[in-house]
């Protein structure tokens, strides 16, 4: 939001500059954007008479101008159309500068010299929200030759607030002020609320006010007779135009005035254009048109709530008038309105219709609707001010139901417990009347009145915070956490969980997550037998619907659905892992389902059998287990049979890894072959052993030998290794696969593999007969076990 400097200034006396303005506010919790000097990029603009205006020999939408800009007389050709002679214009001279950084040099248009070029108020950077038409015509006392800068004050600073949602309080100049106020330990003035009724009538005679939607929570009007309209007056417009709105006509400028000023957005409405004489607060109907004061007809529904002359709409509420009541030059009576309107509803709806406001960007706050009664008396003091018409008796108030100011009690010992500070209670006492939350001790409490606009404040944290702030965050010391390093706090598993992870992301895989309840038909598509446990599910009481009616038992279907919703939007490859959970029935009645730990992986695009299963070595790896032994598994219905593989730890099935049988793939629309691991994550954080402990750099040399064997081609790798581990002893310290070959040289249904095997012993050099010993003795031993033959 932007906060004029000057304009704070006006309800609180300080003695800083702009810039350390927003640094204070900053410490109490304000976040400054930036603090912007308006006009400071702008250079050799001045103020011009019109002396003479032609029309462009060569082009019929070009002018050619004399004018006067005081040292001197020059010619400028313009397209614009909204001046005459005797009026007085910014111009830009020759090496001018303007707003958004522009240069503006002297030059020809068709053939005739322009010596520079007339400005609008956007070109001056002055323009707010609102589309500007024409040049900027300033009023006839402006000096001829002055600089622009500082006939319109531009030199002055704008302070650019990050609001948050929680603080709508802070969207106007006097919450500001006060917050102002409350960081300088000093004092902030209302603005004049008082007015003067002229007019005999009573706006109740004349006017009726029904609310038929629980969406506007209040609803409040005043009449105005008489009404003059005309310009506001120059400091009013300064104001306007340093927050980045608009002037237009006194009546508007005034509820845009006391929309910044109080925060409360009002509307001002023509009362000729209200010919029921009742004003009805109610849904549209669907499919309704209507026009906003952006003259741009939009069509509406049942969502959106309007003020209506009975039956026709004349605003939207919250969003903005309508073109149909707007005011105009001719107006003489004026209805001003002031409500409060559901917040949720207004952000919605401005979103729907792609129309924020400054009127709809605090409502959706949801302001507090007692400021209407503020805004209200505010407009018509500044009617009065302005002379701009004579304020009706009575007023119409629609309030159905009030909303109360609010009592809290909180011990201000445990504010510096939570705090970590030694603050008095009459420092806090003093933090929060700065604040206007009212505050009285009474022993160790403060008891406070918290004031309706504070709509952030329910919880004694939040009246902590509150007094931190104030206090200033700078003054409360650092203090260090009495607690144990969080590593220690952690459960077991979770440490091991995150090893899990941190292995699998960095083996290039990413994260997924799926919902724990499925569909009963899930077993079908990855082909569960009829009478497999798998199916023995836990229903759900109320489910969502039959895609979401069971808890799964199994993983396997959620990683199968990530992998084929990944295909059908044709990426080329995934690389997925989940953690989860499955549910098992509980052997006893009426009791808890077991839940298992499960560690799903599923890949596709580029990878094969061995990818996989080195992404579940490395699994292993980091977990520290070293007795997994992997066995030929080919009687699951979901995999491949000739390409999968179980897990065996301890002699339990610690899980199950390989390639998708092409059926279950079909399911998914998976056109390429797909590779899953499903692992027992309960059973790996058993075996896992992380600690790491110190290994010494062997004193003695290592002998190695390579042989190779021709096995037949069933005998599983895993198979031969054990067997050499088991008969090479103590002294055989690695083992190393490095090459498998099946060809013209090797018979059928026989395959040769090849290992290099390092021996070491710990405690003494070893002697080719050493090492000969144990090496025939592991080839005897893969003859007899495995019918092994050395080539």
């Amino acid at each position: 939001m932007k906060v004029p400097f000057n304009w704070i200034k006006d309800y609180v006396d300080i003695n800083v500059d702009a810039k350390e303005l927003g640094d204070i506010l900053t410490l109490t919790g304000s976040q400054l954007e930036e603090v912007e000097i308006q006009g400071d990029s702008i250079k050799n603009v001045v103020v011009c008479y019109i002396e003479q205006i032609e029309k462009h020999p060569d082009a019929d939408r070009l002018n050619v101008c004399q004018v006067d800009i005081g040292t001197e007389k020059i010619q400028i050709v313009t397209a614009a159309t909204n001046m005459k002679e005797g009026d007085k214009v910014p111009v830009a001279l020759h090496k001018s500068i303007l707003a958004d950084g522009t240069e503006i040099k002297k030059g020809k248009m068709r053939g005739v010299v322009s010596n520079g070029m007339f400005c609008s108020e956007e070109e001056l950077g002055i323009a707010g929200d609102e589309p500007v038409h024409g040049l900027m015509i300033l009023p006839e006392d402006a000096p001829i030759g002055m600089d622009i800068k500082e006939y319109l004050k531009l030199n002055k600073a704008i302070l650019d607030f990050d609001i948050t949602s929680n603080r709508p309080d802070c969207l106007s100049m006097v919450g500001m002020a006060r917050e102002t106020a409350a960081a300088f330990r000093t004092t902030y003035k209302m603005p004049n609320l008082n007015f003067e009724v002229k007019s005999s009538k009573n706006i109740n005679d004349e006017l009726k006010v029904t609310i038929k939607s629980d969406l506007c929570r209040r609803y409040m009007a005043r009449g105005v007779k008489n009404v003059k309209i005309v310009p506001s007056p120059s400091w009013m417009q300064e104001r306007l135009l340093e927050a980045g709105v608009r002037p237009i006509n006194n009546i508007v400028d005034i509820t845009n005035f006391v929309m910044l000023e109080i925060g409360e957005p009002m509307h001002a409405f023509d009362k000729r254009q209200l010919t029921t004489e009742e004003i009805v607060v109610d849904r549209a109907k669907d499919g309704e048109k209507f026009t906003t004061l952006d003259e741009i007809e939009r069509e509406l529904d049942s969502s959106f709530l309007c003020i209506k002359d009975g039956d026709k709409t004349v605003a939207l509420a919250g969003i903005m008038g309508g073109l149909n009541s707007e005011i105009k030059e001719d107006t003489t009576e004026v209805v001003f309105e002031c409500a409060n309107f559901d917040g949720t509803n207004i952000r919605v709806n401005s979103k729907v219709l792609g129309l924020r406001t400054e009127s709809s960007s605090r409502f959706e706050k949801d302001i507090d609707p007692n400021l209407a009664q503020i805004a209200l008396d505010r407009a018509c003091a500044l009617i009065c001010e302005l002379g701009s018409g004579e304020v009706m008796e009575g007023t119409i108030d629609e309030y159905p139901s009030v909303k109360e100011i609010s009592h809290m009690t909180v011990s201000a010992s445990w504010i510096n417990k939570f705090l970590g500070t030694d603050i008095t209670k009459a420092e806090m006492k003093s933090a929060l009347d700065s604040l206007d939350l009212n505050t009285e001790i009474n022993g160790d409490n403060l008891e406070i009145t918290v004031p309706t606009f504070r709509v952030d404040i329910g919880i004694r944290e939040d009246i902590a915070e509150e007094v931190a702030r104030i206090y200033g965050y700078d003054k409360i010391p650092t203090t260090v956490f009495d607690v144990t390093p969080m590593r220690e706090n952690k459960h077991k598993n979770d440490i091991l969980r995150e090893v899990v992870i941190d292995a699998l992301i960095a083996s290039g895989l990413n994260q997924s997550i799926s919902y724990s309840f499925v569909s009963p038909k899930v077993f079908d598509k990855i082909k569960v037998a009829e009478d497999s446990e798998l199916r023995d599910v836990i229903k759900i009481k109320n489910p969502l619907g039959e895609d979401f009616s069971v808890m799964r038992t199994s993983t396997l279907p959620s990683i199968m659905e990530s992998l084929g919703r990944n295909y059908s939007r044709n990426n080329e490859y995934a690389k997925l892992f989940e953690i989860g959970k499955v549910y098992v029935k509980s052997e006893e009645e009426n009791k808890l389902p077991n839940e298992k730990n499960i560690l799903t992986i599923g890949m596709y695009g580029k990878v094969d059998f061995l990818d996989l299963k080195g992404v579940v070595e490395n699994v292993l790896d980091r977990l520290g287990i070293t007795k997994a032994k992997f066995v030929r598994e080919s009687e699951n219905p979901t995999f491949h049979p000739g390409k999968t593989a179980g897990i065996q730890l301890r002699g339990k099935s610690a899980g199950i890894f390989g390639e998708i049988h092409p059926d279950v793939q079909d399911e998914y629309g998976l056109d390429v072959p797909s590779y899953v691991a499903e692992l027992n994550l309960d059973l790996l954080y058993e075996a896992s052993n992380v600690k790491r402990e110190y290994a010494p750099i062997p004193k003695f040399p290592a002998a190695t030998r390579d042989i190779a064997i021709l096995v037949d081609d069933s005998i599983l790798v895993g198979d031969i290794e054990e067997c050499m581990l088991r008969a090479g002893g103590s002294i055989v310290e690695k083992i190393a696969l490095f090459d498998i070959y099946k060809g013209s040289q090797i018979p059928e249904g026989k395959k040769s593999i090849a290992y290099a095997i390092v021996y070491r012993d710990a405690k003494k050099s070893l002697t080719d007969n050493d090492v000969n010993k144990v090496h025939d003795k592991i080839l005897k031993s893969l003859e007899n076990k495995v019918g092994a033959q050395l080539r």
